[in-house]
């Protein structure tokens, strides 16, 4: 398996657990009566760890639509290289440091994490084109 695969695979897992996360501490905020409600009328928002998990969490669906884009262009194309590669643990590292970072508030670095893993979504999306078209 081309390990742009793996690490969207692990990227999934993430996600996965980040959702746990956020559901748990969710839960503990806003009661369990209330999460399992259809939340029509629920005004508030989540507030502390549990709304930076919540944010954290959505974050990641949006980075990860990129990278599966990126891993769909690298593999279909039979560009998948040592450089793609190391593109995607980088962006998988890159968004398992984003979660802590969001959770505990680094200003700027958890911007800085945000960057590297968008800047080697984008060089696994060109590294594809370029090696398409030579």
């Amino acid at each position: 398996m081309p390990a742009e695969i793996t690490v969207l695979a692990l990227a999934g897992l993430l996600q996965t657990v980040q959702f746990a996360t956020y559901s748990v501490m969710a839960q503990r905020q806003i009661g369990s009566k209330a999460a399992m409600s259809p939340r029509d009328n629920m005004s508030t928002q989540l507030q502390g760890t549990a709304g930076r998990l919540q944010r954290a969490f959505n974050n990641h669906f949006e980075g990860l639509i990129m990278f599966t884009l990126a891993v769909v262009v690298v593999t279909m194309g039979g560009a998948a290289s040592w450089f793609t590669a190391l593109c995607a643990w980088i962006y998988l590292l890159a968004r398992i440091l984003y979660v802590p970072a969001y959770v505990l508030g680094w200003v700027p670095g958890r911007s800085i994490i945000w960057m590297i893993g968008f800047a080697a979504t984008v060089l696994m999306i060109i590294a594809g084109l370029v090696s398409s078209t030579v």
